[in-house]
């Protein structure tokens, strides 16, 4: 790769980690992206990004989809080429934005996998009768963890930053810091208030350490607890489950939403609770609730 998409690349790399404050991962696949079309441009002969124009973004654009990208890719691609020029006409790698009219495709929508109200009953009875016959800290903390999951609709890295300050137990609300450094303050019910203080009462300090510090949720040497952790509980919590398909934490995250809109509330409240952007994404749920009111029908009634 040339000296000069070489620069590029770091520049438009510190952009996105510093002042756009962008996560890991999307600043790994923004770059990605931007490393797979500077390599298409050197193909085209074109040395400079000063060069670049709508003709070579879509060359790329379609290559990629010949090499079978995804729908949802390709969106992202869209997204982050349109970023990338309109950051470079910003900081004169560019005299014009040749990427403003690119088009973001509709991506089809997945719906996602959702338990049934009583199969989540399910999951937490399995992990609390499997806390008070083996009475160990971590099967405490393992049923703290979904059910707050469960309750809160909370995303997994969000779990894993709460500390002690973050907990409201008169309101029963937690506080957590969402995508792009929102922080937003979502409700609990009495069984997560339950199972968090067995865990800070019985169960965590008999494996904190010096270095756990505030953390709510800590691994089992003491440190704060990692995604990949969470990860493996809520696969063995649900796993209690026949008849589903492998379902993570972001089963319990569309389930709650789910059974917030099945029990009525409205879309707005779904939004704030689940810190989604836009409301388009928690309009998923409805889809979700319509489908599953279709197959309750199907099933119940005798001339369905």
């Amino acid at each position: 790769m040339s000296d000069n998409f070489q620069e590029i690349l770091k520049a438009f790399n510190r952009h996105l980690t510093s002042e756009r404050d962008l996560s890991a991962h999307t600043v790994r696949a923004y770059i990605g992206d931007l490393e797979s079309l500077l390599a298409h441009l050197e193909t085209l002969k074109v040395e400079q990004i000063a060069q670049l124009e709508l003709n070579h973004l879509r060359s790329w654009l379609a290559n990629q989809q010949i090499k079978g990208g995804a729908r949802t890719s390709l969106s992202r691609r869209i997204t982050s080429i349109r970023l990338f020029t309109k950051w470079a006409v910003k900081n004169n790698y560019l005299a014009k934005d040749v990427g403003t009219t690119l088009a973001t495709p509709k991506g089809h929508r997945i719906l996602p996998g959702v338990l049934e109200i009583d199969e989540a009953k399910t999951a937490m009875d399995s992990l609390a009768t499997r806390a008070s016959e083996e009475q160990t800290p971590l099967s405490l903390r393992d049923v703290a963890i979904v059910e707050m999951l469960y309750a809160t609709g909370a995303r997994v890295g969000e779990l894993c930053g709460l500390d002690f300050n973050d907990i409201d137990y008169d309101r029963q609300t937690i506080r957590v810091l969402g995508k792009g450094n929102k922080e937003r303050t979502i409700p609990f019910g009495n069984p997560a208030l339950r199972a968090l203080d067995l865990w800070l009462k019985q169960g965590r300090d008999q494996i904190a350490q010096s270095h756990s510090g505030d953390a709510v949720f800590i691994g089992a040497r003491g440190k704060r607890i990692d995604q990949r952790t969470v990860r493996t509980v809520v696969y063995e919590a649900l796993s209690a489950i026949e008849g589903i398909e492998r379902m993570g934490p972001h089963a319990l995250r569309h389930s709650a939403a789910t059974h917030l809109l099945e029990g009525g509330a409205d879309l707005r409240t779904v939004q704030e609770i689940l810190g989604h952007a836009s409301l388009a994404t928690t309009q998923i749920y409805t889809h979700v609730s319509t489908e599953r009111l279709q197959k309750a029908f199907k099933q119940a009634h005798p001339r369905a």
